[in-house]
């Protein structure tokens, strides 16, 4: 199955025409005709299907033959992870963890952030074909990026966690994170988070936790904390 992605779909819409690049994706690259059956998720829970009525290089038309409401997780995974000095890296993170199945992603600028302007509509496109490839029905929050210390004025809910390389007693994430919880992970930069926001983090309310024996990478770091808590949730 492939899946086609449009956020501009619910169902009150009946036919759909989709833009030029995917028409000619469809038409000339899948091959697909009249009578054929496409895939589309408006990434809010649901995937339709969908027969192709005009197979158009420019313009081609489906109509909707039916709906699947997909189950949303229990759980809310929101990852806060300082970008990374490669883009590469942060963008090869929001593939795997999209994959894997995070909710809700903020970029964090900390003192010893070495990137602190992003790309949002490249980020979001590698997101959204994460999203497809996968095969899933919803799409994760991108947020905009934010400072360390106006992310900690906002309220945040159920379990706090942040991954530091201070040496401190830390409890294993995996220990901490609880099935059906709604889950917090601040992820620091290259440089790690600096004494000051790891104090006010912790008034704030969030817990250190480890992530293993060895010193990771940023982007490495997250996938250890996505995969921690998408295991919790599906075992």
């Amino acid at each position: 199955m492939q899946l086609f992605y449009n956020s501009t779909i619910d169902n009150s819409i009946s036919q759909f025409v989709f833009p030029t690049e995917e028409s000619k994706h469809i038409v000339k690259v899948l091959r697909k005709t009249e009578g054929d059956t496409l895939y589309i998720t408006n990434g809010k829970g649901y995937i339709y299907a969908a027969e192709v009525m005009i197979a158009d290089l420019k313009k081609c038309k489906v109509k909707i033959i039916s709906k699947q409401k997909k189950h949303k997780p229990m759980h809310h995974l929101h990852l806060v992870v300082a970008p990374t000095k490669m883009n590469d890296r942060f963008e090869w993170f929001l593939e795997k963890a999209t994959e894997i199945g995070v909710n809700e992603i903020t970029p964090i600028i900390c003192d010893h952030s070495e990137r602190k302007v992003l790309k949002m509509e490249r980020l979001q496109k590698v997101i959204q074909s994460a999203m497809k490839q996968s095969l899933q029905a919803y799409l994760p929050l991108l947020n905009d990026p934010i400072s360390f210390s106006d992310f900690m004025k906002k309220e945040q809910r159920e379990l706090l966690f942040i991954a530091h390389c201070e040496e401190e007693e830390k409890a294993e994430l995996k220990r901490r994170v609880a099935p059906d919880k709604d889950v917090t992970v601040l992820i620091g930069p290259e440089g790690d988070f600096s004494s000051t926001e790891i104090k006010l983090a912790y008034e704030k309310g969030f817990i250190p936790v480890s992530l293993g024996k060895n010193r990771l990478r940023t982007e490495t770091a997250a996938i250890v904390a996505c995969t921690t808590v998408a295991m919790i949730n599906n075992g």
